[in-house]
């Protein structure tokens, strides 16, 4: 915060940063209820990780080419002049986001492939389970 105060950038932008943050989750959950990338699953988790991410950060991409051209015909621009006016270096550094989605998709991959009750074993440790009934004979692994 320090630092965007030496920029003059007001706590508006916090709220505008949440929004995106928010729509950019909605657009998440539409591409997988799409089946997004689902074709690729059955290659390594790399590549699997990469090829999501990849997919995902092109469609938050055009949804915010989509979001800047409602935004200034909103403002008042034609369709033309609105396309035009678009900064594409604003909406490259967006491009952030294919790097995060790589650790996200990653997480995700990983935890799909291993499946719920192990992942959280190995994220959370063998206390996960401890709130959990085990049925007879189901062994625990010991991951501490």
């Amino acid at each position: 915060m320090l630092l965007l105060n030496e920029y003059h950038v007001k706590f508006w932008n916090y709220s505008f940063a949440l929004i995106n943050a928010l729509v950019i989750t909605k657009v998440i959950m539409i591409g997988e209820y799409a089946k997004l990338g689902k074709r690729h699953e059955n290659k390594p988790l790399p590549i699997s990780a990469l090829w999501k991410a990849l997919l995902f950060g092109l469609l938050v991409f055009a949804f915010h080419i989509v979001q800047e051209v409602i935004k200034r015909l909103i403002h008042g621009a034609d369709l033309a002049r609105a396309s035009r006016e678009i900064r594409f270096d604003e909406l490259a550094s967006r491009s952030i986001v294919f790097c995060i989605f790589i650790s996200l998709f990653a997480w995700r991959e990983f935890r799909r492939v291993m499946g719920e009750e192990t992942f959280g074993d190995l994220v959370f440790g063998s206390r996960h389970r401890a709130g959990r009934k085990i049925p007879p004979g189901v062994e625990t692994p010991h991951l501490e």
